[in-house]
């Protein structure tokens, strides 16, 4: 889909220039240096600043800590062949100290972020920030037919950044609106590859989750380049979206700690923080919804979480994300009412009327090259759809196509519809209700 992004002013994180602005414990700086140069086998500055993800000068400067230390040393110029740049290796006692970090924690490469610094990134790129127009989130809706209305009450939901629940019968969209609203987002932040407290180190950035954007690219006339100037060790993205259904359990909302290796990965939740966290087909998880909605009372309210790590230590990481609640249950059978109190947008999303449905219809027919035939449609208004109190629902007109689609095949005839043809798709909408004799 092909739509501009809106200018959200997101500041870029800007890189460290010295060892003190990192703000981070220098015996973690050491041993990850340490330990990435022992895994990765680098030996330059340059390959080291990149595999650490720090400026050359930062770099040089924890390099040379080290070498007082006596765990690097230098091995000489590298030749002209390889850049002349002075190479560096390990020594006994660095190797060894390695070996030590490592029995500790595996973590090595990219230098984590300090949790109190992210929290300042994310204020900067807050999902808050972000205001939508009208015209923005009808585009992202692509080819859903949607009630005005329904539109004015989605906007201001998504333009506040606050949690959203949508309800109402099942096979309405409410997972395609949950797709419009974060494809209407639609810019970029700056999301930490790991972060660091209390001497932990939680790894962030994951592949699945975050889709990095394509790096800038100077131009060379310029004589000054500015194009991907930001602190290295965050990931330029699209603003994240998690996406879970019936598989969510409480479990998946605290920090993954890795017992073989003794690192931290980030629950679902940070990983989307500055994007939008979709709960699909609440009351379907094994966990019952109150119980669910609980857990994000804390965050909901007061745009802050709380973690746990292995010793039990507590402690708070910025809550910035879109949460968004899709039912298909009527809120007050799964809530009470100091759950939905917390909940700050509740939207009901009904079935189409019968001339949306028909302009539903309509618009699939023409996308799957489905010829329209009125004594067909008008056998479906009035012979079916009685037969179920003229319920329409967003998923019947492609399931109704594309059943007579595959009987077309079948029948080796091209593309129509007819009644006949109607009641054969639409016996396989529904299971008529029988007894099954075993």
């Amino acid at each position: 889909m092909n739509m501009q992004a809106p200018s959200s002013g997101v500041l870029a994180p800007p890189p460290p220039r010295t060892l003190e602005e990192m703000r981070l414990p220098i015996v973690m700086m050491r041993d990850v240096l340490l330990k990435t140069m022992f895994r990765k086998n680098v030996d330059t500055v340059p390959r080291v600043a990149r595999a650490i993800c720090l400026p050359g000068a930062v770099t040089q400067e924890l390099i040379d800590l080290a070498r007082e230390q006596a765990l690097i040393e230098a091995t000489g110029q590298r030749g002209a062949e390889l850049s002349g740049e002075m190479g560096y290796q390990l020594t006994d006692n660095g190797r060894a100290r390695a070996l030590d970090a490592l029995a500790q924690s595996e973590y090595y490469g990219p230098m984590p972020v300090p949790l109190q610094i992210y929290a300042e990134q994310v204020k900067r790129q807050s999902i808050r920030n972000i205001q939508i127009t009208r015209d923005r989130l009808t585009a992202a809706m692509g080819d859903l037919v949607l009630p005005p209305d329904l539109i004015s009450s989605l906007g201001p939901a998504v333009s506040a950044g606050r949690s959203i629940l949508m309800y109402g019968p099942p096979g309405n969209g409410k997972s395609s609106i949950s797709n419009g609203i974060r494809d209407a987002i639609g810019d970029r932040i700056y999301v930490p590859r790991a972060i660091e407290y209390s001497g932990q180190i939680i790894t962030v950035y994951d592949p699945i989750v975050h889709t990095a954007a394509e790096e800038q690219e100077d131009d060379p006339t310029q004589l000054r380049r500015s194009a991907n100037r930001f602190d290295s060790r965050y990931v330029r993205c699209e603003r994240p979206t998690v996406i879970t259904g019936g598989e969510l359990s409480l479990d998946m909302l605290d920090l993954v700690y890795n017992p073989t290796a003794r690192t931290y990965q980030a629950p679902l939740q940070l990983k989307a923080t500055g994007g939008v966290f979709i709960v699909d087909d609440l009351g379907r998880q094994a966990e019952p919804p109150q119980k669910l909605v609980n857990r994000w009372i804390v965050p909901l309210e007061e745009n802050r979480d709380i973690l746990a790590l292995q010793s039990g230590e507590k402690f708070e990481v910025p809550f910035d994300t879109l949460v968004v609640f899709s039912t298909n249950f009527h809120p007050n059978e799964i809530f009470d009412q100091a759950a939905l109190r917390r909940i700050f947008f509740k939207i009901k999303i009904d079935g189409p009327s019968q001339e949306n449905f028909l302009k539903i219809f309509a618009l699939v027919a023409r996308k799957k090259k489905m010829p329209l035939s009125e004594p067909a449609l008008v056998h479906l208004l009035k012979n079916k759809y009685p037969t179920i109190n003229n319920t329409f629902a967003n998923y019947q007109p492609v399931f109704l196509i594309d059943q007579m689609i595959s009987i077309c095949k079948f029948e080796g005839i091209p593309y129509q519809m007819s009644p006949e043809l109607i009641d054969r798709a639409w016996a396989n909408m529904f299971v008529k209700d029988e007894l099954i004799v075993k």
